[in-house]
């Protein structure tokens, strides 16, 4: 059976009243939740940018629920510092963690000083990290000299077993490439044909584990609000690559997203009143063998929406 859980969006809502949501979660019905993990926001208008891994504990002891993240290796994080975090939750709560692993956007990584790779040297870096994760949360002692360097890390608090390391990818070609590493593909909302394309791709290549869904949303009592709700909070994350991975700071993002309508919001976000709509659109991504479902509401007051879906549409998707 399908596992609707519900996303935490650091970059929109403060950590204190994003704990608050997961606990009403799970009081709701929801199966499962999954966070970001970003140092800045996509517009000022966002506002918050709390640290995931602090978070992440106090979430995990406050709830019975599993937890993913999305983290970027690579360069904000030491390959080791990722996977001592990792390791810690893992040991802390077995079972209730995963970690998917992307290459990163400039917004979150730039903070360091360091040039922003080119996205080709940034799949390669992505790739060390990975077998260097891998290789600690294993027990190893790991050196290693190459878009990373490592010098002698072991991990000494080591979880009983290796929780999933997801591949995060939005394109067919990236999928396809996530399948030779991964124990599972996270992608996002779009046509029923695209998700099905990236899926397959992942497949076909031979990867294994669970697939797994964020999906945009926004929902309020009537569309217009729903609508202007997306559109305040969501607009700056409208842009296909590369202009979503190389804009650095909030401002550019608010500036490049001046004149972008409801309209295109839209194309990227699941906006409706109608709770039976929403409903439709989750059994279709679950109809395309997308086993893990977190519902992104895309907007800053997360606790009617929690209510709204957990008595009219989990009801609905899990029956």
């Amino acid at each position: 059976m399908t596992v609707y859980g519900i996303h935490a969006s650091h970059e929109q809502i403060h950590p204190t009243d994003l704990l608050t949501a997961v606990r009403r979660a799970e009081e709701a019905g929801f199966g499962a939740a999954m966070c970001s993990d970003h140092f800045s926001p996509w517009s000022a208008r966002q506002g918050q940018s709390g640290y995931a891994w602090t978070w992440l504990g106090a979430a995990l002891q406050a709830t019975n629920l599993p937890f993913g993240v999305v983290t970027a290796p690579g360069q904000r994080y030491h390959p080791a510092i990722t996977a001592q975090a990792i390791g810690t939750l893992a040991a802390m709560y077995p079972g209730r963690f995963w970690a998917a692993l992307g290459t990163g956007e400039a917004s979150n990584e730039h903070i360091t000083g360091d040039g922003w790779p080119r996205k080709d040297i940034r799949t390669a870096r992505l790739r060390e990290c990975v077998d260097v994760i891998r290789a600690l949360l294993s027990g190893e002692e790991v050196s290693h000299d190459g878009l990373i360097t490592v010098d002698r890390a072991k991990l000494w608090t080591l979880p009983d077993e290796v929780p999933l390391l997801i591949g995060a990818a939005v394109s067919p070609e990236t999928a396809r490439w996530c399948a030779s590493w991964a124990d599972g593909l996270i992608t996002v909302n779009a046509s029923p044909e695209r998700l099905r394309t990236v899926a397959d791709a992942y497949r076909d290549a031979g990867g294994r584990g669970k697939l797994h869904l964020q999906v945009h949303l926004s929902w309020a009592e009537n569309d217009d609000a729903a609508s202007a709700i997306a559109h305040d909070q969501w607009r700056s994350n409208i842009f296909r690559p590369p202009v979503c991975w190389d804009l650095e700071l909030a401002e550019h993002f608010d500036v490049v997203s001046e004149k972008v309508t409801p309209e295109q919001v839209a194309e990227v976000v699941n906006i409706s009143a109608d709770l039976k709509w929403h409903a439709e659109q989750l059994r279709t991504y679950a109809s395309l063998g997308f086993e893990e479902i977190y519902l992104h509401h895309v907007g800053q007051d997360l606790l009617p929406f929690v209510d709204a879906f957990g008595e009219h549409v989990l009801p609905e998707v899990t029956r």
